[in-house]
């Protein structure tokens, strides 16, 4: 039997500070959000939640990267992509999620399974990073 779970003050604002951000926040990042506004807000409590948040369905985890698991509240199919550098990750806009249902037929049939789901993350430095990268090097011809 499925328990009902009730949206406390606390586990509203975790879960609208996920939403409300297209950064892809770690808990720690909603924590150090929240904590002026809720005082008695712990690390703890953020975690706890985001797992129940996960257990419904109602974010996901996009990955750990530079030691954070990361989440969306995005559900819908898309892709990402992730700078290597500075780890912000990115929706691919237009809501593209390039699998087919050609690719799922694909890999149910050879890996004789049942495609639920799938992820396709891009992976390369960010526009910020690109700049930073290229700002010491000269584009003198020599």
């Amino acid at each position: 039997m499925r328990t009902k779970r009730n949206f406390s003050a606390k586990r509203e604002a975790i879960y609208s500070a996920i939403a409300s951000t297209k950064c892809h926040p770690s808990a720690e990042w909603v924590y150090d959000v929240l904590k002026p506004q809720i005082p008695g807000l712990s690390l703890g409590t953020v975690y706890r939640n985001i797992a129940v948040f996960k257990d419904t369905g109602i974010i996901r985890s996009v990955g750990v990267y530079n030691g954070q698991e990361r989440f969306d509240a995005v559900l819908t199919p898309h892709s990402h992509f992730i700078c290597t550098s500075c780890f912000k990750i990115s929706d691919i806009p237009g809501g593209r999620s390039f699998a087919d249902k050609a690719m799922y037929d694909y890999v149910e049939q050879e890996c004789n399974a049942s495609v639920s789901g799938h992820s396709t993350v891009f992976y390369g430095l960010c526009s910020k990073c690109r700049q930073s990268d290229n700002s010491g090097i000269s584009t003198e011809k020599r």
